[in-house]
């Protein structure tokens, strides 16, 4: 199989990796505030930054690396690295894993980036942990998906993840409706499988909580079987730990099956997307719980409002307003924000991953902590955030605040963030 390998700068158009349709265009106000912010074209040397995203496949998943892409865009224009313009480069793994390893050898060995920002894949953290870290190449991931985006030296996503994600959402619904027997539905990709749904089993266990999981082919499954498949053991709650586009059709054969009259239905983050609430219908009104990775996209912080800028000024309009939009809006300004502590003049690879690795404090209303990168074996800083429902065609925050996962699994992360001082 040849790759489909997608390269563009960030100043030409994005038409090709922008195919999105239904997403609701959040309106910003007030110019967007990147890099520098100085108005300046910047016209030097660029510099050459990468992605890997799942565009084609079960699902589209590039959001994040379009966001990355606007606001690179926007640096761009605003003065760039002390004057150099960014290079970004974005490759599609089309959920394939030996795709992934081709695409990404281009970039770290052909291109050779200095750093990959924005990245968002099903199966290419674990087709290329090894080869980041032995190249020395540092990953700012806009969205981590398989255990391994969470277990490597060089690869630190600013999401929660599915495993996390899960076991909030679990704790919410049990907390919530009183919920003892649950079932947990994900994608049977390898390293994604049980793993992601096994927080949620694990907090279960030591809270009286009995959660059982259903990996499904994601590219073959028949929604009405695997619903029938997860109501057959009486379940109070059914978590859909799955892609959007698998998610939707899953809602709607439980609604034809009647299983929404007598089981409660959660999701975690995936779900939370402007068209969800209409595509699914009336049905789900206050009858869908969903976890945040981050803060709500209607949010009213400095940073959320200068995300929405950023999107309406760089973005194409079709392009997501959602959570993943964050995760890549996020990992693109703490790249720059570490490229702008260098000497552009003397980039190179060895420099941007230390000054990666070096990120600590970073701040913003659209997380619920600040974020940090440090030099440990793996990368899971973002362990929060609130609960959303389905509410009146859109989604209403239900939680004060954040959540914060209590996931035996990270004890290392604790213990690097007690070590860091965090």
């Amino acid at each position: 199989m040849h790759p489909t390998f997608i390269l563009r700068p960030v100043a030409a158009s994005l038409v090709l990796m922008a195919a999105f349709a239904g997403q609701a265009h959040a309106q910003a106000t007030g110019k967007p505030n990147c890099g520098l912010n100085n108005g300046k074209k910047a016209t030097g040397e660029p510099i050459a930054i990468g992605a890997v995203v799942g565009k084609t496949g079960p699902d589209d998943f590039s959001a994040p690396a379009l966001a990355a892409a606007a606001y690179f865009k926007c640096v761009n224009e605003n003065g760039g690295i002390h004057g150099r313009p960014i290079d970004y480069v974005v490759a599609d793994d089309q959920w394939n894993p030996e795709t992934a390893t081709q695409v990404a050898g281009k970039l770290v060995r052909d291109r050779k980036v200095l750093a990959l920002v924005g990245n968002s894949s099903f199966v290419e953290c674990g087709a290329n942990a090894k080869l980041y870290e032995q190249e020395n190449v540092m990953v700012i991931a806009g969205a981590g998906v398989p255990r391994e985006c969470f277990f490597a030296k060089n690869y630190a996503p600013v999401n929660t993840g599915p495993r996390v994600s899960g076991t909030l959402v679990a704790a919410h619904m049990a907390k919530t409706h009183k919920a003892k027997k649950m079932v947990c539905i994900i994608p049977n990709i390898p390293s994604l499988g049980n793993w992601a749904c096994e927080g949620a089993k694990g907090w279960g266990a030591a809270n009286g909580v009995a959660v059982e999981t259903i990996a499904i082919d994601p590219g073959s499954a028949d929604a009405t079987s695997v619903m029938l498949q997860a109501a057959a053991g009486k379940p109070d709650v059914i978590i859909l730990n799955l892609p959007k586009g698998i998610m939707v059709p899953m809602l709607a054969a439980a609604e034809q099956q009647g299983l929404h009259k007598k089981i409660k239905f959660a999701s975690t983050t995936p779900a939370y997307n402007a068209d969800v609430p209409k595509t699914i219908g009336k049905t789900w009104d206050r009858a869908f719980d969903v976890h945040l990775e981050f803060m709500p996209v209607e949010s009213n912080g400095p940073d959320n409002s200068n995300w929405k800028a950023v999107m309406a000024a760089y973005a194409d309009k079709a392009a997501p307003r959602d959570s993943f939009a964050q995760g890549g809006y996020l990992a693109a300004r703490i790249a720059t924000e570490a490229l702008l502590k260098l000497d552009a003049k003397t980039l190179d690879r060895a420099k941007v991953t230390a000054a990666l690795r070096s990120v600590k404090g970073f701040k913003s209303d659209i997380l619920c902590k600040p974020f940090y990168v440090g030099d440990g074996a793996r990368h899971n800083a973002n362990s929060s955030g609130p609960i959303a429902q389905v509410n009146a065609g859109s989604f209403k925050q239900l939680t004060q605040g954040c959540m914060t996962a209590d996931e035996p699994e990270l004890a290392d992360v604790r213990a690097d963030e007690k070590r860091l001082g965090l």
